[in-house]
This record gives structure tokens, sequence and C-alpha cells, in this order.
């Protein structure tokens, strides 16, 4: 179904060690003007002198970026081997690039990246061998190539098309209408929306959500209440209908999509990033209105399909792991839902439909699992898969014989793969070719126990043949929350740091949904100090197993990886070299009061919810956790300009508190990227970053590539 989702790394060749080169200090760090700002929360007062910075709008803010950036800068212009490394990113990354094709129309529409260029180009064909042409390039949408093309949703017969347009990073996004046939753009744009997709009708109009512009700054104002409305083509956006939310029925994510045959309106509601209601409207009765399906927030579901009158939803209402029912539209209480696929001891990540078949990914100890059923719930076959891996895709019209999906592993690069719906066959379709020679490394998967004795899932990736001495640089990275799983996946800048004999490790920790809700439920809360534990662990495990020592030691994590790697550093600031939290939520005091920090809740709490909640947040909030007179690992904290997701005031109070606490020669700066948001704009700006990461660890753990070493 068209479903709106809700929102809620010729080459360097081995590392050489030495004692410690030549290293460039930070003379001085720009002075950061304190306030007298304090917070009292359940009788306890809470300093907050650098609440000035969270003014995203302030000249002064502006000044105290361009004096950090500053720093920073010279600091890694400083390191002799850095132009290397991203000259190195540039050869691994430019190879072609191919998405799985998708059919809309007469058309198999497909995007392409020729190697370095900024955004993927879009591309179609008449049927599968006609002549390929160029159907939209965003490499042209700016001069500085900062705007992207964040999304395209086609009407069911592929005559028209909406795009959803990016501008430097942020979230908000503008609709441009086509017409597929010669791209000419259909009524005026659409702007200010924000967690949405398009879920068209009929050729007529479509369905999108968005909030209320905020008062002050887009880009840290709080955003509250979602409205789903539905623009007719030919009227102006002020007149389109409201559907569903708002100050009447205030939710904080909105979804909507429709059934395959456009029958039935679907929309999801939330009021955090995990639990929605659902409610459904009959689209071919004039009269119909929105039926509510489930009324509380207290599990996820999600429609993937109709078979007539009967819906097909997947839950994990009383179904950790997650399960498929089916329910008659007439009656679609969960008091009337009947098993199609029963629960497993496999937790179900996502399942997706085409050719009148269901395919239920599942997770199977954080690796990729797909099976086949038919709409009754009868099991037709598990697909046969190139390797242990992740697999996306399967996803195609009920017309269709065939379809594609894509599979990679952390060695293979994502390769598109063309199945046969009734014989279950697999052919290759496109396989890049990449300058990375996966025999020669490999990969394991370990169970370490975390500090209360639960066995937590690591894969390890290295070489073959390294020695376990302790003195290979290590890059530990991880994520644990909001029910999202990490599975093995190819990285090309990561080519970079395995060639040159590092290694990389990846637990699963508690908080993640690799073992289902249980294992959210784990890390999340008052719990979610276990997820903490199990980083902590992994690293002890790698240093215990000498594939690493503390020297040699890197912690990676953005976003709620970056309180990972900030909550991590300032509890065990010994235990690892260098500490690289990117766009990281580091106040956990403040959070819920930017953009829709609110909508994390769920996973966090809030400091006023209670007082127990308070002091929980307080003692491992990143920011309120730095200490005076500490030695903190080499830390580069990045973060970017229009990140209005986590706001980079997080990381601008972290890093000039860091900054004043930290003892010691390691260096703590912070990079600020321009006209870049929650993840890189565009590709330039990634391969710049990951340049920067690898440079400032190299660097810091006393190691040189071995080719730079022989120019210096």
């Amino acid at each position: 179904m068209k479903l709106i989702s809700l929102a809620f790394a010729g080459s360097l060749l081995i590392l050489s060690c030495s004692t410690n080169p030549e290293q460039a200090a930070v003379s001085k760090y720009p002075s950061t003007e304190k306030d007298g700002t304090v917070d009292t929360l359940f009788g306890t007062p809470v300093a907050d002198p650098y609440r000035w910075l969270e003014n995203d709008t302030s000249k002064k803010t502006a000044a105290w970026v361009a004096a950090e950036n500053d720093v920073t800068f010279a600091y890694l212009k400083s390191i002799p081997f850095r132009e290397d490394i991203r000259k190195r990113l540039d050869e691994v990354q430019n190879y072609e690039r191919l998405s799985s094709p998708h059919k809309e129309g007469d058309y198999y529409y497909y995007s392409k990246n020729s190697g370095l260029q900024n955004h993927n180009v879009q591309y179609r064909k008449k049927g599968e061998n006609g002549t390929e042409e160029v159907f939209l390039d965003p490499n042209t949408f700016s001069k500085d190539g900062t705007t992207a093309l964040a999304g395209m949703s086609f009407t069911n017969d592929g005559s028209l098309l909406a795009l959803l347009i990016q501008e430097g990073g942020s979230d908000w996004r503008k609709a441009v209408i086509l017409k597929a046939s010669d791209k000419s753009v259909v009524g005026d744009t659409l702007v200010d929306l924000k967690f949405t997709g398009i879920a068209w009708k009929g050729n007529e109009g479509f369905y999108y959500s968005s909030y209320d512009k905020p008062k002050g700054s887009e880009l840290t104002a709080k955003t509250q209440y979602h409205k789903l409305y539905y623009h007719k083509l030919g009227t102006s956006q002020k007149s389109d209908e409201f559907v569903f939310g708002g100050d009447k029925t205030p939710r904080r994510y909105i979804g909507a999509g429709l059934t395959e045959d456009e029958r039935f309106l679907i929309v999801s509601a939330a009021t955090s990033t995990t639990g929605n209601e659902l409610y459904v409207r009959d689209l071919k009765d004039p009269r119909g209105k929105l039926m509510n399906v489930v009324g509380n927030f207290d599990n996820n579901h999600d429609v993937v399909t109709n078979d007539g009158s009967t819906l097909i939803i997947q839950t994990n209402l009383n179904a950790p792991n997650g399960r498929l029912v089916a329910v008659d539209v007439k009656n679609p209480a969960s008091d009337h839902w009947k098993d199609l696929v029963a629960e497993t001891e496999n937790a179900i990540q996502g399942v997706s439909t085409a050719g009148g078949k269901l395919f239920i990914n599942y997770l199977k100890n954080a690796t990729t699992l797909v099976k086949q059923f038919d709409y009754k719930g009868k099991p037709e076959r598990e697909i046969k898969l190139p390797e242990i891996g992740s697999a996306f895709g399967f996803g195609g019209r009920l017309s269709e014989k065939e379809v594609y999906y894509s599979f990679s592993s952390f060695t293979m690069p994502p390769s598109i793969y063309k199945y046969n719906i009734s014989t279950g066959e697999s052919s290759l379709y496109a396989q890049p070719k990449v300058d990375f020679q996966p025999s020669n490394y490999e990969t394991k998967q370990v169970f370490y126990s975390s500090k209360d004795g639960t066995k937590i899932p690591m894969f390890i990736v290295h070489k073959k043949g390294i020695e376990l001495n302790g003195k290979n640089p290590t890059w530990l990275y991880a994520y644990g929350g909001f029910g999202i799983s990490l599975t093995p996946g190819f990285s090309t800048s990561r080519i970079v740091w395995l060639e040159n004999g590092g290694v990389f490790a990846q637990p699963n920790l508690r908080g993640g949904g690799e073992y289902g809700e249980k294992w959210h439920d784990a890390g999340r809360l008052m719990n979610k100090q276990n997820v903490f534990d199990d980083f902590i662990a992994a690293g002890e495990y790698l240093i215990k197993e000498k594939y690493t020592s503390s020297q040699y030691l890197a912690v990676v994590g953005g976003s709620n990886g970056g309180l990972l790697v900030g909550a991590t550093m300032t509890q065990r600031p010994d235990l690892m070299k260098v500490a690289l939290p990117a766009v990281g939520v580091m106040d956990m005091l403040r959070y819920h009061k930017f953009t829709a920090g609110a909508g994390w809740k769920y996973d966090y709490g809030t400091a006023e919810d209670s007082k127990e909640m308070f002091e929980y947040l307080r003692k491992y909030s990143p920011l309120h956790a730095l200490k005076p007179g500490t030695t903190y690992p080499a830390t580069l904290v990045t973060t970017a300009d229009h990140d209005d997701r986590v706001v980079p005031s997080h990381s601008f109070k972290f890093a000039a508190t860091l900054q004043e606490d930290n003892t010691g020669n390691n260096p703590v700066l912070i990079r600020i990227d321009t006209k870049s948001g929650h993840g890189s704009s565009n590709l330039s700006k990634a391969l710049d970053v990951a340049a920067d990461q690898f440079a400032f660890t190299w660097y810091n753990m006393g190691v040189i590539p071995s080719n730079v070493k022989k120019k210096m």
C-alpha cells in the first residue's frame, strides 16, 4: 500500500604504528561566555550557563560557531595525511551504483550514481529492455549541491508524481507535482511539509502531513501537533482539506496511506516514536468516516494491504516479536483480529507485498531472513539469500510476477536481484564493481556478556590474518534505541578503515529491535543504562580478546548513538582513546523542548515526568555528567547548522562544557557543518566528515598509514 511513514566509510595499505608522531596541540579554545541561567527541577537547582547557545539565529551564537570551526579546522588541516585519506575516499567511492527498479505505468524507474555525484540521478526506460533516459537530476537543483530529492511518489497509473524536495539537510520539505510524460509542473509548489510522504487518491489529489509553521526559528522551535491534509490538484494549498489531527485530535505524528486498490484510507497516529492508533475509512462510501481500529498507543500497528474487505495488519499486540492478523473492515477492532501469521522466535522487521504474496522480513540474530506467504497466511518458502547479510525490497504491485530486492553484507556491496515470485528463483540483476577484495576480509559474530550477564551479539570485521596483539585501531559503532535494528551492511568509506588493518565492530545493544519489543524495552526509560553498559562491555570484550586496547579504541555513534557515545565517554573516559559523538542528544533535561524532540519521550522519559525520572536522566545526560578536572578521550563532536531533528545546541553546549572541564593533552573539538542537517546534505560533505573523523582518530592514536608515512 502507499503508506506515509511515521516520523518518528592505489590505496592506504596497512597501518604503521609509531610512538606518537609529532602532534599539533590546541593552544587555546575559544572563550565561551557563561551566564547565570539556573533551572529548578523538583527542588534541585540545575545550572545551564551556555543556554544562550540555544539561540540559533543570534549573531553571538554565529560568532561562537565560527570561532570553534576556526580552531577545529586549523587542527584538522595540520594532520599531514588528512588530504590523502580524503583522496582515497574519493577513489573507493568512484564506482557506479544502482537502485532496484520499480515499475510505474509503462516505465521502469531507478536511480544511478556514476560515482562521485552529490546526488543519485533518476533514470527510466520503457520496459526492462528499453532505452535508458535521464528522468530527473537532483544535482541541478542548486549550485552548491545542498538541495536534494527526498522522495518520489507516483499515481497508480504512473502518469503523475510528486517530488519531495529537501533544502540544506532540514526535515522541512517542498512538494512539486510533475506530469511523468513530459516532466511539466502541475499546479503550485506545496511548502512547509514535514515528516510526511505522499499518498495519491487516483489522479485527483493526495494526502500529506505537516505542522503549523512554528513561531521563531523553524530549525529549533517546538513542533507540536501534526495535521493530515488532502490536496486537490489545481487548487491552492491554502484551501487544502483538513482531515485529521491538529488541536481537536492532538497527535505528534500522523501518517496516511491508501491500499493499492485505493478503496481504504489508512491513518496512523502517534504521540511518540513507538505505539500508534489506527483508523480506516472506506473511500467508496461517500458518507464514510474514519473508523477507529486501535484507540491507544500501547503497541505498533501497520496495515500491510487488504484482500477485499479484509485488512491484513502487522502488529506487536500480544506478540513482542510481531505477527500478522486479518480482520473484516466492518468490525475492525482488535477483539476480532485473527492470526494470519503467528509470532515466532524471530522478530519481524517489516512486511511487503507483490504479486498477491506477503514477504515477511525477519531478523535471526541480527541478520535477514525472508519468508513468503499467501494472503491466507499459508507459508510458501524461505527465500534463499546469497549469504548472511541484509536484504531489502520485495515490494511491487498485485499484478507483478517478478520483484526486485537489494542484498549486502559488511564485505559485499549492495547488489540487485530479480526474484521470480512463482518459482522462488533469484537471479543477479546488477552488481557494482568496487575497488575492494571481499575475500581478503572476514566477518564473525560473537556473543559477549554485559554487566548484568545478558548476552549481546556483536559483528567483528577485519582483514584475514590480523594479529591479536592489542594494537589494532578499532572502530566501535552502535545505536541502541528506538527499536532500530543494526544489521550487516556495506559502507564504502569503511573500506579505507578496513584496508588499513583496522577492525570494525558493531554490537546489537539493548534498546534496538533485533530481538523484538522486549529487547527494545530493556534499553529505554529506567533501563537506558543497560544500553551504555552493553556498549562498555563491547569495548571491554575487544580489549580482553586483544583485538585492540584503550589506546587504539574509538567509540562512534550518531543521533541516539551520539548520546550513547557521550554517556559512555563520561562514564568510562579511560576505556577509549577517541570519541566521535555525531549529532547527539546531549542535554537529556531539555531535549523535549525543541522541534519534535518531545516525541522521544517513549524511549527517554522527560525531566518533568517525576523526580525519579529527572534524577535518572541527569545522572547519564552527557552534558550534565561532565566533571571538571577529568581527562577525557580525544573528542571530535560533529553537528550541522540545519539539523532540526537533534538541534545543534545539544552539541554546542556539550563541546563548550567539555573544553572547560577537560584536563590533559587530548584535543576536544567540535566540527559544525554548514547547509547540512541530521545527515550530510550531499555526498561530498559526507566524505569530508568521514575523512576528518578517520584522520582525527588515527592521528590521536599515534598511527600513520604506511604509504603516507613514506611521504612524510
